[in-house]
């Protein structure tokens, strides 16, 4: 930069000066961004009841969890974790690894990571394939890969532009480790899931293709973040008290639930108004599906 040397006189006009132009060229406070406008309240068919036979109650001493299941996604999982609460077989396990930011495992009768159900070993369902009639709704399309979602799950596939030049007509998909989704644990053969499963505490993008995902929590995630941390968790160790099937539990005691349809207007204008408040940081995981438990 040159430097000038003035007068004093000629100094303070210089500043004054200066500063008068600043003023009368300094811009008026930025407009504050214009906010999406949410979606209108929901109506009766922007609704959807789950099947009582794809939903589980998990009663803790921490509060009850409720998961959906997505055999879409993983249909041997969900075969098994169905089996396995109709024997009371999760009922007094404990969450015996449980890691801040990351997940809550339990499902072992050993509570060590070892153990697991007399059954015999389910194939890993890593990955699934996704045809025209799978049950999806579109989140956002990045040309040769989707997001979207599958009931309660949020999903990544390749796109269905793919699809005619495959042999079955399908692509591949997986469920997304949002915060909420429900995994099931395995060791090193991915083959090896039996009864041990996973809820997450928050995003982990690491276990997508490696792991099962097969459900989400739609209610309860407050309680599934209250749960005891530990590598392994300290006694006393947090546990599920109960472990149900929602169709079969007793009438009188059976919770009422309801989740958004994805494929509903309400739920198409609020991923509009997600994707506009997150812009370039958009992911399926920001997309709330509400639910109603009564």
């Amino acid at each position: 930069m040159k430097s000038s040397v003035l007068t004093a006189t000629l100094l303070v006009a210089a500043l004054t000066a200066t500063a008068a132009d600043a003023q009368r060229q300094r811009p008026g406070p930025p407009a504050a961004p214009a906010k999406a406008a949410g979606p209108a309240a929901p109506t009766a068919r922007d609704w959807r009841t789950p099947d009582p036979n794809d939903v589980l109650v998990i009663d803790t001493n921490k509060g009850r969890i409720i998961v959906e299941m997505v055999p879409e996604v993983a249909p041997e999982t969900t075969a098994r974790i169905r089996e396995l609460a109709q024997e009371h077989f999760y009922d007094g396990q404990t969450f015996f690894r449980v890691i801040e930011g990351f997940m809550a495992q339990t499902g072992d009768p050993q509570n060590t990571g070892l153990g697991g159900s007399s059954k015999p070993d389910i194939k890993g369902e890593l990955i699934f394939r996704r045809d025209a009639e799978t049950p999806w709704t579109l989140v956002a399309d990045q040309v040769t890969l989707e997001h979207g979602i599958i009931k309660s799950m949020p999903v990544a596939s390749q796109s269905m532009s793919l699809a005619p030049m495959t042999s079955d007509g399908k692509v591949q998909a997986w469920g997304l480790f949002c915060a909420g989704t429900a995994g099931m644990a395995r060791a090193d053969d991915p083959n090896s899931g039996n009864s041990q499963f996973y809820l997450m505490r928050d995003a982990y993008p690491r276990l997508e293709k490696r792991y099962a995902a097969w459900g989400r929590v739609i209610s309860g995630e407050d309680v599934v973040k209250q749960i005891k941390v530990g590598e392994p968790v300290a006694e006393p160790q947090d546990k599920m008290e109960r472990l149900r099937l929602l169709s079969d539990m007793p009438e009188k005691d059976r919770p009422k639930i309801r989740l958004i349809d994805p494929k509903g207007a309400w739920f198409k204008a609020e991923i509009a108004r997600v994707k506009a408040e997150k812009g370039s940081l958009f992911s399926a995981c920001d997309v709330n599906i509400p639910v109603e438990v009564k």
